[in-house]
C-alpha cells in the first residue's frame, strides 16, 4: 500500500450520498503512515476529509478512469467520438497536463482487444499512452489510458 507525503495529488474513489460511485481529487494534507488514514484536502471543499489508504491512488495518467453507463456509447460511432472529450475533461479535473491527444481513425477508434477500442494517442509528461474504451460486464464503458503495446516480430 503506498504512503503519501504532504502535497501529493490523489484520486479518492467513494460513494456519493445518492449511492452512486463518486471520484474526487485533492491533495494530501499531511504525512501518512503505512496504515493510514490520510487527511485529504478535496478540490472545491473548504475543509478536509480523513480517508482510508485503500480508497486513495496517486494521480497518474494511468489511474484517471471514467466509467459511463451504456454500451451504446461504445457501439454507436457518433457517440464513441465524444468519449475522447469526456475523458479529457476528467483528466483536466484530475489536474493532469495533457500535451496532445490525437484521435485514432478520426476518433472512432480501432479494435485492439476483444472487448475494447483504442480511441486516441495521448502524450503527457513526455510519455506516450493510448486512450482505450472497454465494455464492462455491467453494460458500462470504461475509459482509461495505458502504455501502447509494442509487438516485435
Amino acid at each position: 500500500m503506498p504512503t503519501f507525503s504532504h502535497g501529493d495529488r490523489v484520486r479518492y474513489a467513494t460513494t456519493g450520498d445518492d449511492g452512486f460511485p463518486l471520484v474526487r481529487y485533492g491533495f494530501v494534507g499531511g504525512e501518512s503512515s503505512e496504515s493510514g488514514p490520510v487527511v485529504v484536502l478535496l478540490d472545491g471543499e473548504l475543509g478536509s476529509d480523513v480517508v482510508d489508504l485503500d480508497k486513495l491512488e496517486p494521480v497518474h495518467i494511468s489511474t484517471v478512469e471514467l466509467k459511463l453507463d451504456g454500451a451504446d456509447l461504445l457501439n454507436d460511432p457518433k457517440l464513441r467520438h465524444g468519449l475522447i472529450g469526456l475523458w479529457e475533461a476528467e483528466a483536466e479535473e484530475a489536474g493532469l497536463r495533457i500535451a496532445a491527444i490525437h484521435p485514432i481513425d478520426s476518433g472512432l477508434g480501432v479494435r485492439d482487444t476483444s472487448e475494447g477500442l483504442a480511441l486516441a494517442e495521448v502524450t503527457a509528461a513526455g510519455e506516450d499512452y493510448v486512450l482505450r474504451a472497454t465494455q464492462c460486464p455491467d453494460d458500462a464503458v470504461l475509459l482509461h489510458c495505458d502504455r501502447p503495446q509494442r509487438f516485435f516480430f
